[in-house]
């Protein structure tokens, strides 16, 4: 009698074990390949496209990433757009006038749905999309896991809490990404999505005018097309990495090295705190800054994803269904 108890116990032990484990234990880098086999080249054919018109919407889509995932997880809420009776995330302080490429989302869902009709979701395709934007642009592949529904809801509070902004310091850099169960190494590690993309000038004005720890002519360059006052010339831009704007490499922490960091969130990697030792492992060693960002990638995917008979796979990316 006292061992089929235990047995019972052991039974109930592993089956609360799998519940607790069950929204990351969904995700797989092999879900539609009986549902939707021809998803990957679908969507990399649609990031190529884009990519090819403009090579900085491979950091657009990857940015997107980001600003899906640091939100209730990566269930593209970022993409839901705002109704008469609903607000969502795309005016957020950290997303109006600067979140681009969900026209390229919206394009690649619908060659999607006319491949396989309400199979693969819009958070899905978001995380494929990042993931080929890296690799089209010259950094490392990883196989992207899959299995993540969208959301029904979005969160305006949420998208403006928990994004850092580009003001914030290395403390405050920490304890956002801390809060979505990522180290501080994948924080220094994910900062270098800086090696491609560009910035607006009110993003960086602060910095180039009134910061000292910055390389002086790098400074009166970012200068001559961003003026010291407000409202003048504010969207005009700069590239995020000096050297190799539209290229995956590990330049970005060499300019950190160099105090030519655009942000200001940027430079407090390196600025004598405790990350300055991460920024030159990065800087001596590429593969380690590469294996390091795709462990970065594949752990900020898994943030409390939906899955199963949660969320819904959304018809089209703007709207729920």
């Amino acid at each position: 009698m006292a061992s089929s108890s235990f047995s019972i116990v052991v039974v109930a032990l592993g089956v609360l074990a799998l519940f607790a484990g069950s929204s990351s234990a969904q995700l797989s880098t092999n879900f539609y390949s009986k549902t939707c086999p021809k998803v990957f080249d679908t969507v990399k054919s649609g990031v190529q496209s884009a990519v090819s018109k403009e090579r900085r919407m491979g950091a657009s889509l990857l940015r997107l990433f980001f600003h899906d995932c640091f939100v209730n997880g990566c269930d593209a809420s970022v993409l839901l757009d705002d109704t008469s009776s609903f607000t969502g995330e795309q005016t957020a302080v950290p997303n109006k006038n600067s979140i681009r490429g969900l026209n390229v989302i919206d394009n690649i869902k619908s060659q999607v749905e006319s491949v396989c009709p309400g199979v693969v979701s819009c958070a899905d395709i978001i995380a494929i999309a990042a993931r080929d934007s890296v690799v089209i642009l010259g950094g490392p592949d990883w196989d992207v896991k899959l299995g993540r529904r969208d959301s029904k809801t979005a969160s305006l509070s949420g998208a403006n809490n928990n994004i850092p902004p580009p003001t914030s310091s290395l403390s405050n850099l920490i304890s956002k990404f801390q809060a979505q169960g990522l180290s501080t190494r994948d924080m220094v590690a994910l900062s270098g999505a800086h090696t491609i993309g560009q910035a607006r000038c009110t993003s960086f004005r602060a910095r180039i005018y009134n910061e000292t720890n910055i390389d002086s002519s790098f400074a009166k360059t970012r200068q001559a097309s961003c003026p010291s006052a407000s409202g003048s010339g504010d969207n005009n831009l700069a590239p995020l990495d000096l050297q190799t704007p539209t290229t995956f490499d590990n330049y970005y922490y060499k300019n950190l090295i160099n105090q030519k960091g655009l942000l200001h969130s940027d430079q407090v990697l390196y600025n004598g705190g405790s990350t300055d030792s991460t920024v030159k492992t990065y800087v001596n060693n590429p593969k380690t800054f590469t294996s390091d960002f795709v462990a970065g990638m594949i752990k900020m995917g898994d943030i409390t994803p939906l899955t199963g008979s949660e969320g819904e796979i959304r018809k089209s990316c703007g709207k729920v269904n």
